[in-house]
């Protein structure tokens, strides 16, 4: 007898447009933020130098890493190897030209002015082949009360990028912060859509945005149908560790990414966007190396590691990073990461598709075997 499923075709079909499945795609490991008025065409470059300079200085050898991040010494050798390399070709995954908190209010003469600069400055690194994988810019919040500047600089820079380059290179994405009502994100991807149709075929692909989750209101209104109501375009969240602390009343000195109530916001987060291939990023260190040295920044160091730790091992595969000194601990714990599992995730995974016992009385799920398989690709697509 067959049941009465009347509607099952229609759920099923916004089951799959809701809830795509798909394997893990490529993520930065990071997103750089730098401050519009210091943000030019050398900067990246300038970020892997001073990056690979305290690498010289502080982190010879394997031994050195090994000592300062607590790896054994087989895989520390493989592990600082990654980093150096990395360092010299791709210092930065992800950059972002930061128009709010890092650079503050300005008159609008001198925001305009620091637009056009960054717009020139993005068009030299395209030229160059230098443009990071991801890149874009973040704007001010609506929530402070004047979308129109959010607006402006936003216009002004994407359309002062396509006019420099002739199109606006591939790897775009805009920031939206501090979303306090919902309401602004349905706005928000509006100005996306006008700034899109007048840019025709000039853009690549369609604009998309990454919400900011800064205050504990936000979380009242995440949900897995947010990126089909905003048009795809909403591309990831991320979360914002100080002003979400502040926002609660923490004490100055827990206001840290791994304080338990930024373990609550980001499980939130991961809860509401789940199967929906919104990605999900961390926040950041608010510290940098004290001096130059070699005690004040290997603590740094080992400081930064704790929390690219903590995001690991709650399934935040990115992060902020706000200093170059940030750069060496985020790529050598994430390359830790990976490696340090990959050969026994390979082998459980082979054992599952021959059948076989895996060893060490390990019965995987079938869920298991796609979290493996899914973890291998993520180390594949972020390991040099």
């Amino acid at each position: 007898m067959r049941a009465d499923l009347r509607g099952f075709e229609e759920a099923y079909a916004l089951q799959q447009a809701r809830f795509p499945a798909a394997e893990p795609g490529w993520q930065p490991v990071h997103t750089v933020y730098v401050p519009a008025d210091r943000f030019t065409a050398g900067t990246v470059a300038a970020w892997g130098d001073q990056a690979s300079s305290l690498v010289r200085a502080h982190l010879a050898g394997p031994g050195e890493l090994a000592e300062v991040f607590g790896l054994p010494g087989g895989p520390a050798s493989g592990v600082h190897e990654r980093v150096v390399r990395k360092l010299a070709s791709e210092p930065v995954e992800d950059l972002r030209v930061d128009f709010e908190d890092g650079y503050g209010v300005r008159p609008d003469p001198v925001e305009d002015g620091h637009v056009e600069q960054a717009a020139e400055a993005v068009a030299a690194l395209h030229a160059a082949g230098a443009l990071p994988r991801r890149w874009g810019l973040r704007v001010k919040s609506f929530a402070d009360g004047d979308p129109d500047r959010s607006v402006r600089t936003l216009d002004g820079f994407v359309k002062g990028v396509v006019a420099r380059a002739g199109e606006l290179p591939g790897g775009f994405v805009v920031t939206f912060p501090k979303v306090l009502m919902e309401a602004y994100l349905g706005q928000f991807a509006a100005v996306l859509a006008r700034l899109e149709a007048g840019l025709g075929t000039r853009l690549g692909a369609p604009l998309r945005f990454e919400m900011q989750v800064e205050a504990p209101q936000t979380l009242h209104f995440l949900r897995g149908d947010l990126p089909q109501a905003l048009d795809g375009r909403l591309a990831a969240a991320h979360f914002g560790v100080f002003d979400y602390t502040a926002a609660l009343g923490l004490p100055p000195h827990e206001q840290r990414l791994d304080h338990p109530a930024c373990d609550h916001a980001r499980h939130v987060m991961q809860t509401a966007f789940a199967g929906t291939g919104v990605e999900l990023s961390d926040g950041s260190l608010a510290a940098s190396p004290v001096s130059d040295r070699e005690e004040d920044v290997h603590t740094l160091w080992r400081r930064h590691a704790e929390l690219v730790r903590h995001s690991l091992r709650h399934g935040y595969y990115q992060g902020w990073d706000m200093h170059p000194s940030h750069l060496v601990s985020r790529f050598a714990t994430v390359y830790a990461y990976h490696l340090a599992r990959y050969d026994s995730y390979r082998e459980r995974v082979s054992a599952w598709e021959q059948r076989r016992e895996a060893g060490g009385g390990v019965m995987d799920e079938p869920a298991t075997i796609r979290t493996l398989a899914a973890a291998l690709r993520r180390a594949d697509l972020a390991l040099p």
